[in-house]
């Protein structure tokens, strides 16, 4: 049996890290939350989670803070979450896997997870093919 993907959610309003964690939690997926972008940093270090929902506006460290300190150590998959189109696509830009604005479909939310961690899934597949045929 594959192991459950773990999520990190990142958002200062708790709320919306409470109903994603009952969400997620019934399609099987282990869900931790923080409403702090220095604690993500943290967990996202320690934990490890297969993706990250990470807000852009935070009191304590802003999302896109957040963003540039982890690519210097994890490509975690990331999708960003913001009430401006224009900050998701600015987060692309810096390292963000997807974005989307709220307030959010929960279903397309959902698809776009699935979608960062086929997408890895894929991308370490072709690390691994590569590792055990390298080139003449």
């Amino acid at each position: 049996m594959a192991a459950k993907k773990s999520i990190l959610v990142v958002d200062d309003e708790p709320g919306i890290g409470i109903v994603l964690r009952v969400e997620f939690s019934l399609f099987g997926y282990d869900v931790t939350t923080t409403t702090s972008g220095s604690k993500a940093i943290e967990l996202i270090r320690t934990q490890e989670p297969d993706v990250v929902l990470l807000d852009v506006l935070m009191p304590d460290v802003s999302g896109t803070d957040v963003l540039n300190q982890v690519r210097t150590f994890s490509q975690v998959p990331i999708i960003v979450f913001s009430g401006h189109a224009e900050m998701g696509r600015a987060a692309l830009k810096i390292g963000a896997n997807d974005y989307i604005t709220k307030p959010f479909n929960h279903e397309l939310l959902m698809d776009k997870v699935k979608s960062v961690l086929c997408a890895g899934k894929r991308r370490k597949k072709r690390g691994a093919n590569k590792e055990e045929n390298p080139p003449s």
